[in-house]
């Protein structure tokens, strides 16, 4: 007998799987934040850019540090609650929290402009814009509370297109419109643009690099997580340079600054679309300058309708990061637990997911890009320099805690410590950007201020009426299912999903196979989790589900029969069972056959178990006579 473990998340993605997801979110931003960006920078787009993607390498570097030391999800949230305390875990929580909020307005915003540079021009300017917008927030928002099972694959696979189409772009950029002497010409300095515009420009910028937050929110599903996630990031930063310091040359070429009757310095990049502009959609404006041939319509139909894709996906992002951060926040008694509150029948922390929904479409109502990048900003900074802070606290506090991985360029002290010199730096560059960001924008100050005082509100009565200080860190304590602390090697594994009745056959087939070495029968019962929930919801209804079958399996195989339940994301199944079985050391699989929903036999869970078997598999398919004296099975042999 061999003492099981018990998982939690899935260790299943690596380095290309984190790339890919993360470079979705950051690769999403190069949308919008082109447009504004260009509309303070002017000819000096690309110099921004390439100032803001150093302090992103600067940051990158803290995240991979800091999630390899503790791979957990939370990201500066996590870093802060381990450097500091529980207070400081809030305000860093509460910061993402706003920036969530403004990437489901600022992505859902933005979708309308890019369907309407193709279909209809309604949808580039007000009203048509904030109403199709608010009806997009309000749709994913019920989505996500029914729980939609998002495909991870899909959403993999839409990244990599994206990134490989922005290396398109740049490429054909380069061979038809870039003009080094156009580039120059842009430029008059501390004209156009005028210093002030330059600096505020930088914050902004810095807009389009924030998704670095996600491959620190995957941390728990990362296998060998020491050395996956500072590859993934690595490869997050050297693709978003490349791309991000590339594109701004490729578009101030294709729509170059130009000088109107008024002497006003402008750039059809940055200009609404109401005075001819772009800014809704600069990217399609870039290609709509290409001089393509017959190829130039199919081309802005692809960009257009792409990026359109993209910015729904990250506006969808943004509310799972939403409901998982709500749900994390709750587990840890910073926010009241009518907050994290699960759908009695989705399992879905719908009560915040519809308020923060709501408080989306509401900072969507003015109709303000700029309001919205500036608002980005404020709260993106701010997380960041709380988690660069947090990386130079543990240096000095913790010298002798473990680290898989170290950031560039140290200075070494006494007793072990040493100053991480990306981490002050990048804390200098990330503040100095909170800093200007809040100093120039009036309406970006009064709001974020009060989105923090409203926190800091209400963090301290929630705590005091549980009976809480305000720094130690507190959980809730999350009912579990029972399980079984050990399992036979050599077992006979059965996998059934929670969702479908109970195989009665299956496990008769099981019994079949064990008893002729008296081998254990092991049943794994699995729940999909929806995306937009936390790994670890509560979903009483499945789990009751769940222990009822283990609890038929005893019943009709008797004594040694072991059984537990796992929670799994829609389409990670199949390896957890491939996973689980090699723990096992089990001699065989067996899972009844599916009902048939689509072209497959077997279903993607059954596939994968088949193409990555580590024993032999038996799929068990019921007589389709109830009178049948016996099950059926089909054997595939391992």
């Amino acid at each position: 007998m061999a003492e099981r473990r018990l998982h939690g998340l899935q260790r299943v993605l690596g380095v290309n799987a984190l790339f890919s997801t993360a470079y979705g979110n950051v690769g999403s931003s190069i949308y919008y934040a082109l447009g504004l960006v260009a509309s303070f920078a002017l000819g000096l787009t690309p110099v921004v850019f390439v100032i803001t993607g150093f302090i992103f390498y600067l940051t990158a570097a803290t995240y991979a540090e800091a999630t390899a030391m503790y791979p957990e999800a939370g990201g500066s949230s996590s870093f802060a609650r381990h450097a500091f305390n529980e207070f400081w875990s809030f305000f860093a929580a509460w910061a993402q929290m706003l920036n969530y909020t403004i990437t489901i307005a600022i992505s859902a915003f933005f979708v309308p402009h890019y369907l309407g540079g193709l279909f209809w021009d309604g949808l580039r300017h007000g009203p048509g814009d904030v109403v199709f917008a608010i009806g997009l927030i309000a749709l994913l928002s019920l989505v996500n509370v029914r729980g939609v099972k998002e495909s991870a694959g899909v959403n993999v696979g839409l990244a990599l297109v994206d990134f490989f189409t922005q290396l398109l772009l740049v490429a054909v950029g380069f061979l038809l419109v870039f003009s080094p002497h156009v580039l120059v010409d842009n430029v008059h300095w501390g004209i156009a643009p005028t210093w002030k515009d330059f600096f505020i420009a930088i914050p902004v910028g810095m807009i389009a690099y924030t998704g670095i937050e996600t491959i620190s929110n995957m941390a728990e599903e990362a296998k060998d997580e020491e050395k996956t996630i500072p590859a993934a990031i690595n490869r997050v930063v050297i693709a978003v340079f490349a791309i991000y310091s590339l594109l701004p040359m490729v578009a101030l070429s294709a729509l170059p600054v130009t000088q109107g009757p008024d002497g006003k310095y402008t750039t059809q990049l940055g200009l609404p679309e109401d005075q001819g502009g772009f800014a809704g959609d600069p990217v399609l404006g870039v290609v709509k300058h290409f001089d393509l041939g017959f190829m130039q319509a199919p081309a802005e139909l692809y960009v257009g309708v792409l990026a359109a894709t993209i910015l729904l996906i990250a506006s969808n992002a943004g509310i799972i990061g939403v409901s998982r951060l709500v749900y994390s926040m709750g587990i840890h008694r910073q926010v009241p637990d009518r907050l994290r509150q699960l759908h009695p029948r989705y399992g879905t922390p719908y009560v915040g997911i519809m308020i923060f929904g709501v408080i989306a479409c509401l900072a969507v109502i003015p109709g303000k890009a700029a309001f919205l990048g500036n608002m980005y900003a404020f709260g993106a900074m701010l997380s960041f320099t709380i988690a660069h802070l947090a990386v130079i606290r543990l240096r000095l506090a913790q010298p002798g805690a473990r680290r898989p991985w170290r950031g560039p360029g140290n200075i070494a002290l006494s007793g072990g410590r040493s100053i991480p010199l990306f981490a002050v730096f990048g804390g200098i560059g990330t503040g100095l950007a909170f800093v200007v960001v809040t100093a120039l924008h009036l309406d970006v100050a009064l709001a974020g201020i009060t989105w923090l005082a409203l926190g800091c509100v209400i963090y301290p009565i929630y705590r005091k009426r549980q009976g809480l200080d305000l720094t130690t860190t507190t959980k809730v304590a999350v009912q579990r299912p029972v399980v079984e602390h050990e399992a036979e090697y050599e077992s006979v594994l059965v996998a059934l999903d929670a969702g479908q009745p109970y195989p009665k056959g299956a496990i008769a087939t099981a019994a079949k196979v064990a008893a002729r070495r008296r081998r254990g029968i092991h049943v794994l019962v699995y729940i999909a989790v929806p995306q937009s929930a936390p790994i670890d919801a509560d979903l009483p209804e499945a789990e009751q589900a769940a222990e009822s079958i283990i609890e038929q399996a005893r019943l009709q195989g008797g004594r040694r029969v072991t059984g537990h339940v796992e929670k799994v994301r829609p389409g990670q199944a199949g390896r957890m069972i491939v996973q689980e079985a090699r723990e096992l050391d089990a001699r065989a699989i067996v899972a009844p056959l599916p009902p048939r929903t689509g072209g497959s036999l077997f279903g993607k869970t059954l596939e994968t178990v088949l193409a990555e078997r580590p024993c032999r598999v038996i799929i068990q398919s019921d007589p389709a006579q109830p009178a049948a004296p016996r099950p059926a099975p089909v054997g595939v042999a391992g």
